[in-house]
This record gives C-alpha cells, structure tokens and sequence, in this order.
C-alpha cells in the first residue's frame, strides 16, 4: 500500500513539473511542454543507464524505474491524435461521413518501433549474465608475474582514451569460440538496432522547423561560413565524399562536429538561393541575392554538402548533435515530435555504448589470443631446439662422441664404419683425451 501510493505521488511530480515547464516555483517561467518532455526522457536515461561501463544486466531496480517513467512519458503520445474521414451508416439505411480520430501516422508507427528497440537491447543486457570475462579497475594491479602485468599494462595504455572505464580482462588463453561467436553476433544485432534508432532520430528532426534564430545567425555566403579550404574542397570540379572525407581525416585542423555544423549552415544557405525564383529572397530579415545562373550550382552544392554530411553520419556514429538539431529540439512546440525524438537519441545513444564495449572486449581477446600464441610458439621453439642439440650430441655423423662413460670414441670419416669403445678393444690401449684431441681435424 505504501509503495503505491509513493509510486502515485512520484507520478504526481512528473507530470506536474511537465506542466509547469519545469519550473516548479509556478512563476511561468518555464519551458515549453515539448522540451520539458525531451528533457525528462533525456535525464531518466541518464540516471538509469549512464553507468554502462560493462556488458552486464541491468539491476532490477534500475530496470523497474525505466519501464514505469517511460510508460508515464509514452502514454501523453495516446492523447495525440489526428482527425481522418470515416463514412458511417445510418441505422435505417444511408451513409454519411464524419471526422474520427485516429493515432497521429508518426506516433503509429515509431513509437512501437522505439518498444521494440528498447526491449531488444535489454535482452542484449541480459545475456551477459554468466560470462567468461570480468571487469577490473584500471588503478588495480592484477595478479601474476611480471610479464603478465607488464602485459596488462600494455593493453590498457591501448584504451587509455577512455580511462574512466573498468578494463576487460579475459582467461589467459583468452574466450571460448562459443563466447567469441555470441559476442560477433550481439554486436551484428546491436548495430542494426543503431542504424534504426538514427534513422528514426534523423527523420524526425527533418520534420522539424528551422528556428528563425538559427537561420538569423546564418552568414549571407556559404564560402565565409566554410572557408577558403572547406569551400574549395566542395566546389572542386571532380568531388566524391569519400575524397572529401579522406581529406578531412589527413589534416588535423578540423573536427568531426566543427565540420557538420559548418557544411550544414552552407547548405541551407544554397539551399534557401537554390529555391530563389527571383534576383533576392528574404530570409531570416537578409535579402539573399542570387542570379539565375548561381541557381544551378547553388543546388549541386547544396546536394554535395548533404551527402558530406550523410556520410559524416556514417563514418561517426558517436557523433554529437549539431548546432542546427540542438536548435530544432530548443525551440520544438510538437510534443509528439518531442517524444520521438528523445526516446530515438536515448536509444540511439545506448546502442552505440553496446557496441562500444563489445569491441573494446574484443580487443583485448584479441591480444591475450595472440600473446598466448606467441608463447606457445616460443616454447615450441625451445623444445624443437633442445631435441636437436641432443641429436647432435650423439650423432654418429660428428667427428667425435662419448659414450655413457663420458670416455670419447673416434672413429674415421673414409671406412664409414663406427669402431667399437677403446675400454672394449684389447689390441690397442687406450690414449690420453689430450692427445686425442690433438689428432682431430675439423
């Protein structure tokens, strides 16, 4: 009884503080509903999964929390609807149309689609209960000798970006091919479920309406917004976006995000002088002059920038959200858009930290797999030599051996015959080792 009535005045506080736009003092000065929802979503993802820094289940509780609050956030979408035409029939004969309503056609299809993805990452969570490797902190000394810490220490200095997480360790011989294979696919599935989350999240931020802030912050030409380097690379006469990534990637200067924020800001402004059917268009308060010969080329480049970007997207998963998609979440007055958009970028964001782990687990599998070759091969190697050089030692092939006795046997290289010990020969007696050794040639 008590839990549910806690439960029912933690409801309680959400929704109100969804009302008030945040603000509980009640002063008005708060934000929209549709941002106070993304930033519900946002911060109850955060609280429940920001601490992803190993392939493990989530706890119960955590989970419990999760599954109540977005049940709370995802039933506003319920009340969201859109009105269609239906014809009904009159009960003594006859038709007549009227206006029903019916889920809105975003909402219909994407929010299932988010359950969907939610559950199956949970389920990807869950299958790392009983698992062959562990996680230990990067400050701890791991057991064994020297070469193996040493060993340690290597692989972590290989993932010392990310110094705030707990290091993989896995059995010395590294993971079974069963645990290997399950990791593969988990990480197949785990990128599927990502590129659906990002293409659920991009949509709907081009639904989106430009803020007029973001295109009043705009300058009135593309190059000064690009660059001289930047500009030239897009208007070259022979262009591909994988040159143009492969450029980007061999200087230094720029970064991922800088350069999505500056090519999208350039091909909104191509694309506002591409759809210009006059000398100027105002936009934003600024007249945008453009010819009709700039017409033309405004929208190739317009389409260039967009496939850079596209593939900006592709090259960074990871890659955070630019200017414009930050101004679109600020300034959105759709709370169903709202909805879609978070629960996709949460989605989206927790699928790239499965991944994330799977392959730093991977990595260090595939070091201790091949540290343990080497010293397989090494001890191979040592046993191989130590065969022959015993082989050696008694081969009747060399000029000269010892027998049990450790007394040496000498023998002639032309009669291709071994002549029996001197202890055993009665015809001859038996020299000194100094003066046999003095009659040897090699």
């Amino acid at each position: 009884m008590n839990s549910a009535f806690a439960e029912t005045e933690l409801m309680k506080e959400r929704f109100a503080k969804l009302l008030l736009g945040e603000d509980m003092s009640g002063g008005g000065n708060g934000v929209s509903t549709a941002l106070a929802i993304s930033n519900a979503i946002t911060n109850l993802s955060a609280s429940v999964f920001s601490q992803l820094w190993k392939l493990q289940p989530l706890s119960p509780q955590k989970k419990a929390i999760w599954y109540r609050e977005m049940e709370w956030f995802l039933c506003i979408s319920d009340s969201i609807v859109e009105l269609v035409p239906s014809v009904q029939n009159f009960p003594g004969g006859g038709t007549f149309e009227i206006m029903v309503p019916q889920p809105r056609s975003d909402l219909f299809v994407n929010v299932p689609a988010l359950k969907k993805i939610d559950a199956m990452l949970l389920n990807i969570l869950d299958g790392f209960s009983n698992s062959e490797f562990c996680y230990v902190e990067r400050g701890i000394v791991v057991s064994g000798d020297d070469d193996t810490k040493n060993f340690m220490l290597s692989l972590t200095s290989g993932l010392e970006e990310k110094w705030w997480l707990p290091f993989p360790k896995v059995p010395q011989k590294g993971l079974s091919e069963n645990a290997r294979k399950k990791l593969q696919q988990c990480r197949e599935c785990t990128n599927q479920i990502l590129k659906a989350a990002m293409a659920i999240n991009s949509n709907v931020l081009a639904e989106m309406e430009i803020p007029d802030t973001y295109l009043d912050s705009l300058p009135k030409s593309a190059k000064s917004c690009l660059g001289e380097t930047l500009h030239g690379y897009l208007a070259a006469d022979k262009f591909s976006p994988d040159g143009f990534m492969d450029r980007l990637d061999s200087s230094s200067e720029f970064t991922s995000l800088e350069v999505a924020n500056q090519i999208e800001a350039a091909a909104h402004i191509w694309n506002q002088k591409g759809r210009s059917t006059t000398s100027s268009s105002s936009w934003g308060g600024k007249k945008l002059k453009s010819s009709a010969a700039e017409i033309p080329k405004c929208k190739i480049l317009a389409k260039r920038a967009e496939n850079v970007l596209h593939s900006l997207r592709i090259r960074f998963p990871g890659l955070p959200q630019t200017s414009l998609d930050m101004s679109k979440i600020q300034h959105n007055r759709d709370v169903g858009r709202a909805i879609i958009e978070s629960y996709s970028r949460v989605m989206e964001s927790l699928a790239f930290n499965i991944v994330a782990r799977i392959e730093d687990l991977l990595y260090v599998d595939d070091a201790t797999k091949q540290r343990a070759a080497a010293e397989s091969l090494y001890t191979a190697q040592g046993r191989l030599s130590c065969s022959f050089a015993k082989q050696r030692w008694i081969s009747p092939t060399a000029p000269f051996s010892f027998d049990h006795s450790g007394e040496l046997v000498s023998y002639h290289h032309d009669s291709g015959t071994i002549p029996q010990s001197p202890r055993n020969s009665h015809s001859r007696e038996r020299e000194p080792l100094d003066q046999a050794l003095e009659k040897l040639t090699f």
